[in-house]
């Protein structure tokens, strides 16, 4: 029995005594992990120190540069304050030597004036003494004599008046004519082209005369389709290898062209190919006329302009008058208005854009009611232009008032567009008609002994009998034959009316 009591009694004190060792070895572990945090936290307090230390300094560094540089712009600033001073200083003896001469000017000229006064005061007596005098020796008052040194002197003036205002009327004339003269040749030599527009043509050339037969189709189907889908006359005669596309609207009509081009190529004419083509043809055109129109105002310089005027601008291209492209007449126009506004003074952005702008309403005028200037003029103005540019669209041929110079620059810039030599052209019989219709106007007048159109029916010459037509009567003349020009005849530009009067003194030595 003492034996498990003696084991008992041992394992408790062996228990006991592991549980003392185990707390003491626990206390140990605790105190050294302590010492080690201890140090650790020296370590980092000496390290925080260091540091807090090394930013003082370098704080102490910034604000010691801070604080010289803000003494040296406190210097500089002083100094210049100091420099500003003296240039003060100096200013104001210098304002005060000023006020000292001004003041001893001043006495000087009451002194003069007081002089003067009192020379005004004797010059004024002897004055009255020598009128007196005139009235008693002319016996006439002042009034009267007034009179009539008024009366002389007004018919001497007028006189000098007439002769000054004829030697200036004549000089203007001869400088003003040479001035237009050069600035006309100078815009036309600048920006003219070099040759007339091609006409936009109806002409289909076919491969052969067989392609007739199937552009008309079996009983007309194929004509007639073409026809009505795209609102042309398609004409089949006897000109070999080739059909004629008829339309009064001249866009339509290039896209009934392009497509029976296209067809023929492609060979398969029918109904449902023709309305293809049609269609694909209607679409690039559009995409044509805008870009035309982009590339026209891109070539005469002119931005800002609104799109759908830009579209009515390109229709242009495909619109001509005797034979001059109404596109490229338009940016002739504008290149013209532009160098003559630059010559003048004028603004040249305004002039380019009416001028390039002034024919606008052809673009519409076949399914519009009114002129193209004034059909041009309302698109233009409800589209956002400038009014000082619908201005000169609706007054270019003065169917409105010209507002500005510039459009009196547009007007001439179109006049000399069109009739300039090589910019338009006619039909020879025309042509012919025109200047017989000329000559026979002038013929037509008593007194007159021959008469000649030239320079392309620009220049109307006449020659009358001396006998007959005395000086007087030649300018009378020339002026009405000028006048019945311009109501009877339709023509492009101007036409110039020359009446010559030659007389011959003739002796025979016998």
């Amino acid at each position: 029995m003492n034996n498990p009591i003696l084991l008992i009694g041992i394992g408790v004190v062996a228990l006991a005594l592991g549980g003392l060792i185990g707390f003491f070895i626990k206390q140990a572990l605790i105190t050294k992990e302590r010492k080690e945090q201890n140090i650790k936290a020296d370590h980092i307090i000496r390290e925080a120190k260091e540091r807090s230390r090394e930013i003082e300094l370098e704080a102490k560094d910034t604000a010691l540069g801070i604080t010289q540089k803000a003494e040296e712009e406190l210097a500089h600033r002083r100094n210049e304050l100091s420099k500003e001073d003296d240039r003060l200083q100096k200013r104001r003896e210098e304002l005060d030597r000023r006020l000292e001469k001004y003041e001893e000017r001043e006495v000087r000229l009451n002194k003069r004036q007081s002089s003067i006064d009192k020379r005004a005061n004797e010059i004024d007596g002897l004055y009255q003494e020598v009128v007196e005098e005139l009235q008693r020796v002319a016996q006439m008052t002042t009034d009267e004599a007034r009179e009539v040194l008024l009366a002389e002197t007004e018919k001497e003036a007028r006189a000098d008046m007439a002769r000054i205002i004829r030697q200036i009327e004549n000089e203007a004339r001869e400088k003003g004519n040479a001035r237009a003269r050069e600035l006309i040749a100078d815009a036309i030599q600048r920006v003219a082209s070099e040759r007339v527009a091609e006409v936009t043509t109806s002409l289909v050339n076919l491969p052969n005369e067989e392609m007739k037969g199937r552009i008309v189709g079996r009983n007309g189907r194929n004509i007639r389709a073409f026809e009505q889908i795209s609102g042309v006359d398609v004409i089949v005669d006897d000109t070999p290898e080739a059909v004629t596309v008829s339309c009064f609207d001249s866009v339509r009509r290039e896209i009934a062209r392009r497509a029976l081009s296209r067809l023929v190529i492609d060979g398969r004419i029918h109904p449902s190919n023709i309305e293809k083509m049609l269609k694909e043809e209607e679409e690039q055109m559009e995409e044509d006329i805008e870009e035309a129109g982009e590339q026209a105002a891109y070539d005469a310089g002119v931005a800002g302009l609104h799109k759908e005027v830009l579209k009515k601008l390109g229709r242009l291209k495909f619109r001509t008058s005797y034979g001059q492209n109404q596109l490229a007449h338009a940016v002739e126009t504008a290149k013209i208005a532009s160098v003559i506004a630059a010559e003048l003074g004028a603004n040249i952005e305004i002039a380019k854009a009416g001028a390039l702008l002034h024919d606008l309403g052809k673009a519409m005028d076949h399914n519009t009611e009114g002129t193209h200037a004034q059909i041009g003029a309302e698109f233009a103005q409800r589209h956002g232009v400038n009014k000082d540019v619908v201005n000169i669209i609706a007054s270019h041929h003065h169917e409105t008032d010209q507002e500005s110079v510039e459009a009196v620059i547009a007007e001439a810039a179109d006049a000399i567009s069109g009739a300039r030599p090589g910019a338009r052209r006619e039909d020879l019989e025309q042509y012919i008609k025109r200047l017989r219709a000329l000559e026979n106007i002038a013929n037509s007048y008593d007194g007159v002994d021959r008469s000649f159109a030239i320079q392309a029916g620009r220049e109307v010459r006449i020659i009358v009998k001396p006998n007959e037509v005395d000086d007087v009567e030649a300018n009378r003349m020339a002026k009405n034959i000028a006048q019945q020009i311009e109501e009877t005849m339709q023509y492009p530009g101007q036409i110039r009316v020359t009446v010559i009067r030659e007389s011959r003194a003739t002796e025979y030595a016998k």
